[in-house]
């Protein structure tokens, strides 16, 4: 198998996401209703009708992402052929990302990842009052220099990697003065550009600690089955298919870096030449072909996308 499904984190939200697809089929209609169901309300409705303020809410783009990449992916498996565990070598997902590959690939039931997914907002918002921390993406430098500077600018304060994307996109997190001190110093350090990114909350460093805690506690009531495909961890870098190491670093990845680049060098590595990312957006697709050489990626987020997509999964199985 050469192929990857991947799935896309917060930040590719949009209101209007996967409503072509409910509506030009029924499986992926049946998603969206089972998630509602599971929440107790119309998530569905903010995800089409909006305000993108509401859907922008870390509570709400996490679980609503993750439903139109499982609706997505049920279409591609009714209507183009998919199969995870035939055809997918490796499942991945960027942040929140990693819930919708598990639900993906059978090791988590959808109303369970729903549920997971908002508490992990909730929890994630709660942890840190607002404006005590901050997030910076520092653009042009390399991840080694880029964890140099988080460090320098820290000063006995939290500011560590948070995001590493990628294609020289590495986003620190932490304290508000630490990470405005990250940006002033990444500039003496021949950073193109750095800046604050218009975050709520400094994810993916150790102020997340008490959502951590919170997804520790929700994680123990669940059930996660071994995956389709083995999963490849945001913060490990390297594949993992056991139950007890899935819900461990799924805890740890609260306050641990996205090591996306080094996930895709791993995937590319063992044979992945096609990543398809299922759900809204192109982010993705656009880092993998940045990070890997000669790799393809394919965004699939509606109808328009399949015939593609089977294109690109034939070319996969014949590669």
């Amino acid at each position: 198998m050469t192929a990857a499904f991947t799935f896309p984190g917060q930040g590719s939200q949009a209101v209007g996401m996967g409503r072509a697809l409910a509506e030009a089929f029924p499986v992926a209609r049946a998603v969206f209703d089972e998630i509602d169901a599971a929440l107790g309300e119309k998530l569905t409705a903010i995800i089409w009708d909006g305000p993108a303020e509401t859907l922008q809410l870390t509570e709400n783009a996490q679980p609503a992402l993750m439903a139109v990449s499982l609706a997505a992916l049920r279409v591609l498996e009714t209507e183009a052929g998919f199969s995870v565990g035939r055809d997918a070598a490796y499942v991945a997902g960027h942040s929140l990302g990693e819930y919708s590959a598990l639900a993906a690939a059978g090791s988590l039931s959808i109303s369970d990842t729903a549920r997971l997914l908002r508490t992990r907002g909730l929890a994630m918002q709660k942890a840190v009052p607002v404006g005590v921390g901050a997030m910076a993406a520092l653009l042009g430098l390399d991840y080694e220099t880029a964890v140099m500077v988080a460090g320098e600018a820290a000063e006995g304060q939290i500011c560590q990697a948070a995001n590493d994307n990628g294609a020289g996109q590495v986003v620190v997190s932490g304290d508000r003065a630490a990470v405005d001190r990250a940006v002033e110093i990444a500039k003496t350090r021949g950073a193109k550009r750095a800046m604050l990114l218009p975050v709520s909350a400094p994810f993916h460093c150790k102020l997340m600690q008490p959502a951590a805690d919170a997804m520790a506690k929700a994680l123990a009531g669940v059930t996660i089955k071994p995956p389709a495909s083995p999963l490849v961890s945001n913060v490990l870098a390297s594949a993992i298919s056991d139950p007890d190491e899935i819900r461990r670093r799924l805890i740890e990845q609260v306050t641990g870096t996205v090591r996306w680049r080094e996930s895709v060098v791993y995937m590319a590595d063992h044979g992945v030449t096609r990543f398809f990312e299922i759900g809204s957006g192109k982010v993705l697709s656009g880092l993998v072909k940045r990070i890997a050489d000669g790799a393809v990626g394919v965004s699939v987020g509606g109808p328009n996308d399949l015939a593609a997509a089977k294109e690109a999964l034939a070319a996969a199985g014949s590669s």
